[in-house]
């Protein structure tokens, strides 16, 4: 049996990709009585490549958003910054190694090193010290919603997207992804401290 390597790690915001996407999710219901009564069932799809440019309706997929409870995270300049640098301390803290990391308005990419803990567990670990720096920096993007605590719903969507990586080629070809992902998007290339490069 191959030994998982690395993961190539995609942490989404909320509103990113729903759960009846027309080009399909992993998700096995609909949580949500309004996006389920304007997009219909989950999209289940078992698909372990990216369905990102599968052909569809997007006028419909972004029809379905607006029954969404709270608008869409797009993170600004700001809001990415912060959220990297929750990221980074929450890796140099943890002595976790990430190969490659890049922030999108909507989502986070990472290759991220095996570790002690599942990669579940890492995701959900990044994502709380990831708005725990948007809170110190008062740069939440939901805080308007905040509840009479104080406390604004999660700019993250519920769990993540991850690839498990067994080989040093796979790696290498998902750090090559990550790396361009920004610079497809017209943005600047990307380099963090905290990420260590991949040797093999």
């Amino acid at each position: 049996m191959s030994r998982v390597l690395a993961y190539h790690l995609i942490l989404t915001c909320y509103g990113f990709w729903l759960p009846n996407d027309p080009r399909g999710s992993w998700s096995t219901f609909v949580r949500s009585f309004e996006l389920f009564r304007v997009g219909g069932l989950a999209t289940k799809t078992d698909s372990r490549r990216s369905v990102a440019s599968v052909s569809h309706d997007r006028d419909s997929r972004e029809a379905t958003k607006l029954s969404l409870t709270y608008p869409p995270v797009l993170f600004n300049g700001k809001q990415a910054r912060a959220v990297m640098r929750g990221i980074g301390d929450y890796v140099v803290k943890n002595n976790r190694y990430v190969h490659a990391a890049a922030i999108m308005p909507d989502h986070v990419h990472l290759v991220v090193g095996r570790s002690d803990l599942v990669i579940e567990k890492i995701a959900d670990q990044m994502k709380a010290r990831a708005t725990t720096f948007l809170n110190r920096a008062s740069l939440h993007p939901l805080q308007k919603f905040a509840n009479a605590q104080g406390r604004a719903p999660s700019p993250w969507a519920r769990s993540a997207w991850q690839v498990y990586l067994d080989k040093p080629g796979a790696i290498q070809r998902a750090i090559r992804y990550v790396q361009n992902n920004p610079i497809k998007a017209g943005l600047k290339p990307q380099c963090y401290e905290w990420v260590t490069p991949y040797v093999g």
